[in-house]
């Protein structure tokens, strides 16, 4: 309709609305973006987020406690009296901190900020990762659904065919019989995959409330042609490692705060008052004796604690590279699949189906033939489609195994 209208409107007029046209349709990276920081500004308002959003606060909170000051100064008062006089006494005493383990609890809570920090990252990659995947079953589900009601409707526009063939005697009672019998096994398709597609629109829906098919699915641009390979280093920021190698840290912390908390630290008072009326002064030193208790125990406990934490660290880093490799080699894989599929069934979907239309009706191949092509092809188009969210899935898993779905997937500012 549009090109119509253009037809009929001067030359620079056509030209200059052609280029307000193309001005105001956004561009496929424009519409990337924007699907980008929509689903950037859904994920985060997730309940799930939200919820790990606060545990990471409440840990900070944790974390500020543990750097406090270790002592707080202690006041004491005395009074009395005696005959006519009213004695009265007033003490300041304060513990000292002199091995400094508030500089050691305060590099602790560092690191336990950075492993808050990282497991609510890991909780925002883990919702990424699971509204990617239900987007790609909606998609995959909503195609399928196209393609079985599109082959419905053949049948359905195929019996009439037949029926009126059957009357003029061009076609037996045995061709009527066998589109009924395929038109029923579709009908029954079609409703196994409509199923499967509100169950993934239901889930959809329950991830992102603001999510309609009008909406749709993921645009192809959003997708990155190619993965990096994730080196060591980057292994390492991945926010499961790097919180554990950072509880690690604070744990290797934790075991000089113990060290240290098994020396005495001293007390000093100082107090003043009247007693039988001459004014009073006093100054009392008071060191704890670690005699019946060294805590040797609670050094050796603080000791395992940090190397199960190193060990742990260890395990999760060797666990995240196997996995990544794993998961990028599944990607290759079914990208080569997918791409040879392409190729093989290029521009062939279509034209097959009018071949096969004007063979039938013209009596060079039956009615069974025809509809065993039919079947077929269908059966190829749900297999490339399924192949498709296959290599999807396990490009969303690469992403999600090498931490960069985070960066894929960021609001705008």
């Amino acid at each position: 309709m549009t090109n119509i209208i253009l037809k009929r409107l001067p030359r620079a007029v056509r030209c200059f609305s052609l280029g307000l046209i193309c001005a105001l349709t956004p561009s496929p990276q424009a519409l990337a973006d924007d699907w980008n920081n929509w689903l950037a500004i859904q994920i985060n308002q997730h309940p799930d987020v939200l919820a790990a959003k606060e545990r990471w606060h409440g840990a900070n909170a944790n974390a500020d406690a543990i750097s406090q000051p270790i002592y707080n100064p202690e006041l004491s008062l005395e009074a009395d009296r005696k005959g006519d006089e009213n004695n009265y006494a007033v003490g300041v005493e304060q513990t000292i901190d002199i091995w400094n383990r508030r500089a050691v609890n305060a590099s602790q809570a560092a690191h336990l900020k950075t492993a808050a920090m990282n497991m609510y990252e890991q909780e925002v990659l883990d919702k990424t990762e699971e509204v990617l995947s239900a987007l790609i079953e909606w998609q995959t589900a909503n195609h399928a659904a196209n393609i079985a009601q599109s082959k419905q409707e053949q049948l359905n526009s195929m019996l009439e065919l037949v029926d009126a063939r059957q009357k003029s005697g061009d076609l037996g009672a045995v061709d009527a019989e066998l589109t009924f019998l395929s038109l029923s096994q579709q009908i029954a398709q079609v409703a196994e995959i409509e199923s499967s597609l509100m169950r993934a629109e239901t889930r959809l829906i329950e991830l992102l409330p603001q999510w309609t098919r009008s909406k749709g699915g993921l645009p192809t641009e959003f997708w990155p042609s190619e993965i990096p390979v994730a080196t060591d280093e980057k292994l390492r920021q991945y926010p499961l490692v790097a919180s554990s190698e950072a509880i690690w840290r604070s744990m290797k912390e934790n075991t000089e705060s113990a060290r240290r908390a098994s020396k005495p630290d001293p007390t000093f008072g100082i107090n003043a008052g009247r007693d039988g009326g001459a004014n009073l002064v006093g100054l009392s030193v008071s060191v704890p004796l670690h005699v019946r208790n060294n805590f040797s125990a609670e050094n050796r406990a603080a000791k395992s604690m940090e190397l199960e934490a190193e060990a742990n660290w260890i395990a999760t880093y060797r666990k995240q590279r196997v996995d990544w490799q794993a998961a990028r080699g599944s990607w290759q894989r079914y990208q080569h699949h997918l791409n040879s599929w392409k190729v093989l069934s290029a521009n062939r979907a279509e034209s097959s189906e009018q071949l096969l239309e004007r063979q039938w009706q013209s009596g060079d191949i039956s009615t069974s033939d025809y509809l065993l092509a039919l079947n077929q092809r269908t059966e190829s188009l749900l297999a490339g489609i399924e192949l498709e969210k296959q290599a999807q899935l396990a490009l969303t898993q690469a992403l999600y195994q090498s931490g960069l779905l985070s960066t894929l997937i960021q609001p705008l500012n």
